[in-house]
């Protein structure tokens, strides 16, 4: 198996233009993030998955996800360029695809990215506006049968049957 690399740092917005080939996957580089020490995080991106590799004040950390757990491949103008990303409702987790001031060129990429990963393509509009939030389900649900979780649980005592003050309860007579 080939291993695709890319060497160096591209923030959003820099001159030099980040092009990964979707056909030529596993393939690891470096991509700028501003809470890691240095400004650095290393991913390694696979059809199924994504690794991302940084420090954190001194704590290194590897982050596992799956490509199906991303939103959709997005495109996203910056200055004089547009950049397509691997969008992820996290920010954080949001993975660069490729940069580049050639619309034909982004659209080729787009298309492509999109079918490997089999993702949707989002437009700029489409990939600003928040996820959905997604429903929690009941914490005792996970506890309890279902029919259990449907029924009251510790029902009240009718005040009825509640005797009190006297000793007992048989009569002898």
């Amino acid at each position: 198996m080939r291993r695709q690399t890319a060497s160096g740092i591209n923030p959003a917005g820099s001159s030099r233009a980040l092009r990964l080939d979707p056909l030529c996957l596993p393939v690891s580089f470096d991509a700028y993030d501003t809470r890691a020490d240095g400004y650095v995080r290393q991913i390694e991106l696979h059809r199924e998955r994504v690794v991302l590799r940084r420090a954190v004040r001194g704590i290194r950390m590897a982050i596992n996800v799956r490509v199906r757990d991303f939103r959709g491949v997005a495109l996203r103008g910056i200055d004089d360029a547009q950049m397509l990303v691997l969008l992820h409702r996290d920010p954080s987790l949001t993975i660069p695809l490729c940069v580049s001031s050639d619309r034909d060129e982004i659209a080729t990429a787009w298309q492509m990215w999109s079918e490997i990963f089999g993702l949707p393509q989002l437009p700029e509009d489409k990939a600003r506006e928040p996820a959905a939030r997604r429903r929690r389900r009941n914490a005792i649900r996970a506890r309890r049968p279902k029919f259990l979780v449907r029924r009251r649980a510790g029902g009240l005592l009718n005040p009825a049957n509640v005797y009190r003050g006297e000793h007992e309860m048989i009569a002898r007579n």
